[in-house]
């Protein structure tokens, strides 16, 4: 049972208090009195608001239903929609141009292009893995992947003929990125500091007694040149790797990817953020049979060519995404006994860590410009928006920052917001940094709110259906048009396939291509492979020509994904469709009750290993509601395809020591089946509801 103690009127968990008096306020001239009536005054003013904006969108929702239900199908007139979308103030009035005003902005945001890593904030390794992602070994990330086209290494420790690959392969690339003056770089030789006849002699930035630094496109690639190394002492140059410079970003993610339902949990996210703010999380694991320790790492110091010195950051710079304004959290119960909204916990708890790094109290530094970052999801529409702005406003008084100290990422996968895009990024518009399409997130609600229009087309036919390319383009449009080029991020989404670095070098070439000056990667080495994509392709040179394009309209992103009227799948395709989405609300459902696990690399139906966060959730089981709802399938048909999807999920996870089959699993078995029989009536289609509460039930257990 959780212990509470009063502070200020309000019963917080004993082991938060303690975080917050003992480690957080540590050095940061804010006594614990300021802080508690700090938090109790800005949940007596946010709280009403927020409850008043959650039920608008249930209001919103039913009035949306209603429409539906007496116009079913496919839009037939896209005016007479758009008019009882503004109507009811689904849609509102664009503001006059604009450009936003964000101030004191670090570069690897503002006026640098590159991957962008999210990492759950629970694990400490894996966090400290992420921060320290911005450097990346160009050797390693080809020699153990697929996204180098020769045979795989031969087991039994390193295989010459898969590293003469790997060395062939970078050097290439360096050819096309930092070319030479009449020759290749693996005709390369006898080389010191300032001995390497670059074409462009402006690439080179400096020298370590490591290797040479060179800048293209704005993103840093170090040569390292070793003759004693393994690798080095037997190329023509002594070239022993090929460092990039890979994940600018990095978002410490306290939302979709975690499993934070109680104050343990919270407290756990809390600390890490902490720990990474100051620069002393320490991760200590086993490895091989010892005892590994993992810290972040320092910068990077260089001489120029002048001499002088140069230092380039060690980490990548750290976002954090607190949660969105649904959930409440009973780390802290309000006077009425009340759960307090996470969100306004988030911004409080998250921004009073982050002033460790505003006041240097620690080792090593985030910001360089004084500047706390948070990323806001699942935000509808602009009034949400300017509720995260009057609370960052209060966060900021309660803590002494000077207004608009806190940044705001405003994440556009709610389908309220994306089509009031222009009018969201206003209500934020002095503090914000960054905007991302969250496609998984976006088709959830997608389907939710048009779910009384029809079945929906089939999961796997989303990715190509109208809205999602208006929505896509949009974003990136928008965003220029509101002045973000050169001031913040335009970002895109997570690359899901870890394993599939070679399909990744192929496809996610499209996203800087797009516009966008950072997208989403599941791991360091994608960000490493990731990045070579903003050496071939200059963003900023793209959103230049993109600035007078024309803006999609809405009638494209407002084109519900339904089927057409009439339309009947075959039995065979229902069954598929239905295991699919069954396999994968399973595999996912079993981690997160069970053990916790809020992300992880679950096996899809076809055993291909994918990354797997609620928004995923949120698709399959809105699918199945979706289906159920309109007679597409029976309940005996989903039970079925639940059954016999539990038996595969239990073979897939045979090797697990700490898994627990599904056959005879009431806890995580209830929960899949809530989340698909339930679905319908789920605050916007949201999966956290139901996961909070089955996961809790397990913990009691």
């Amino acid at each position: 049972m959780t212990q509470y103690i009063n502070r200020a009127g309000l019963q917080v968990a004993e082991n938060l208090a303690q975080f917050a008096e003992v480690k957080a306020l540590a050095g940061t001239g804010i006594s614990a009195d300021q802080f508690w009536n700090g938090l109790a005054n800005l949940l007596d003013r946010f709280v009403p608001e927020n409850r008043a904006l959650l039920a608008k969108r249930d209001d919103l929702q039913t009035q949306i239903d209603e429409w539906h239900k007496a116009n079913p199908g496919p839009i037939s007139d896209m005016q007479e929609y758009r008019n009882f979308l503004h109507d009811i103030g689904y849609l509102v009035d664009e503001p006059a141009a604009f450009e936003i005003t964000t101030e004191n902005v670090d570069p690897e945001i503002a006026t640098m292009a590159g991957p962008q890593l999210v990492v759950p904030s629970l694990n400490d390794r894996f966090v400290l893995n992420a921060a320290n992602a911005r450097w990346g070994s160009l050797y390693d990330a080809f020699y153990g992947t697929d996204a180098l086209d020769a045979p795989p290494a031969k087991p039994g420790g390193y295989d010459p003929v898969r590293g003469a690959a790997v060395i062939a392969k970078a050097k290439t690339l360096l050819d096309e990125i930092l070319p030479l003056a009449g020759k290749k770089w693996a005709e390369l030789s006898d080389v010191n500091a300032n001995g390497i006849p670059l074409a462009d002699p402006s690439q080179y930035v400096g020298h370590s007694d490591k290797g040479c630094l060179f800048r293209h496109n704005g993103l840093h690639i170090e040569v390292a040149f070793d003759a004693d190394h393994p690798i080095g002492k037997d190329d023509p140059a002594n070239i022993s790797d090929v460092l990039m410079e890979a994940a600018l970003t990095t978002i410490i993610d306290m939302e979709d990817s975690v499993a934070a339902v109680d104050a343990e949990d919270k407290v756990l996210a809390y600390t890490n953020w902490l720990g990474l703010m100051r620069g002393d999380l320490d991760a200590s694991f086993d490895k091989g049979g010892k005892t590994v320790s993992r810290k972040a790492n320092s910068d990077r110091d260089y001489l120029d060519p002048e001499g002088g010195a140069y230092t380039l950051p060690g980490r990548s710079l750290m976002f954090v995404r607190n949660v969105g304004h649904l959930m409440t959290n009973p780390a802290v119960l309000l006077p009425d006994g009340s759960e307090a909204p996470e969100g306004i916990l988030d911004a409080l708890f998250t921004s009073l860590c982050a002033m460790h790094d505003l006041k240097s109290l620690g080792e090593l530094n985030n910001s360089r410009t004084g500047s706390i970052y948070i990323v806001k999801p699942k935000m509808h529409g602009p009034e949400e928006c300017a509720l995260t702005n009057d609370l960052f406003d209060a966060v900021e008084d309660i803590l002494g920052l000077t207004r608009h100290t806190i940044k705001v990422g405003v994440m556009d996968e709610e389908r309220r917001t994306s089509a009031n895009l222009a009018a969201c990024i206003h209500a934020v518009k002095d503090r914000i940094v960054f905007i991302n399409t969250g496609f998984l997130d976006r088709t959830g609600d997608e389907m939710h709110t048009a779910m009384q229009a029809g079945p929906m087309i089939r999961k796997g036919d989303m990715k190509t259906s109208s809205w999602i390319t208006a929505y896509e383009a949009r974003n990136v449009q928008i965003g220029l048009a509101c002045g973000l080029s050169g001031k913040a991020q335009i970002g895109k989404g997570m690359w899901a396939a870890p394993d599939m670095m070679a399909d990744m070098m192929e496809q996610k070439i499209g996203h800087p291509k797009s516009g966008a000056n950072t997208a989403w990667v599941p791991s360091p080495t994608a960000a490493t492979l990731h990045a070579i994509h903003y050496h071939q392709f200059d963003v900023f040179a793209r959103q230049a020509e993109m600035a007078d394009e024309q803006t999609p309209g809405l009638d494209p992103l407002l084109t519900i994904p339904a089927a057409p009227t009439g339309h009947n799948w075959s039995a065979e395709e229902v069954a598929e469709e239905l295991e699919n989405n069954a396999q994968g609300i399973l595999g996912y459902v079993v981690r997160w009750i069970d053990q916790g696990i809020g992300c992880s690399k679950v096996p899809d139906i076809h055993d291909v290993g994918l990354m797997e966060d609620r928004a995923t959730l949120r698709i399959s089981s809105q699918h199945i509601a979706n289906w159920l709802h309109h007679g597409v399938c029976t309940e005996t048909q989903v039970d079925a395809a639940l059954a016999k999807m539990a038996t595969k999920v239990d073979e897939q996870n045979a090797g697990d020591p700490l898994y627990e089959k599904l056959e005879g699993n009431c806890i995580a078995l209830k929960a899949a089946r809530a989340l698909v029989f339930e679905g319908l009536e789920q605050p916007s289609g949201y999966t956290e509801p139901l996961l909070h509460k089955f996961r809790l039930e397990k913990k009691a257990s």
